[in-house]
């Protein structure tokens, strides 16, 4: 199974895998599952870290290299992400979360979130 990790799964992860559920640590831990992190995680762990933000205190040049020493295979942003971004219903407004759906959805993939307003969208999600 592709699985393309929402930002805060992606920190929690790296950083704090206690805060994982234990069917979250399961799929990250499934040797067949195939784990993706997004350019768009990225982008707003930087912006937020620029914020001041606690909870995005990482430093994200470490966390991807650290993502791809691990076997993490980063997915770029494409024009064709960013268009599919205009076929989701309007359930969830956060821009980085609608980016990473559009982006599961484009390359089927399932998104693993712990956001309920991303799981709103049910399809091409898995809440844990």
């Amino acid at each position: 199974m592709k699985l393309l990790l929402d930002t805060h799964i992606l920190l929690w992860a790296a950083g704090q895998p206690e805060k994982l559920s234990e069917s979250a640590r399961t799929l990250l831990t499934t040797a067949e599952n195939v784990l993706f992190f997004s350019a768009a995680s990225i982008w707003e762990i930087v912006i937020k870290r620029g914020l001041g933000r606690e909870d995005f205190k990482v430093d994200p040049r470490r966390l991807r290299k650290m993502l791809i020493v691990h076997g993490y295979t980063e997915l770029p942003v494409t024009t064709e992400h960013a268009f599919a971004i205009e076929t989701l219903p309007l359930l969830h407004k956060d821009p980085f979360d609608r980016l990473l759906l559009a982006q599961a959805r484009t390359e089927g993939m399932l998104l693993l979130t712990v956001d309920p307003s991303v799981s709103q969208y049910q399809e091409s999600v898995l809440a844990v």
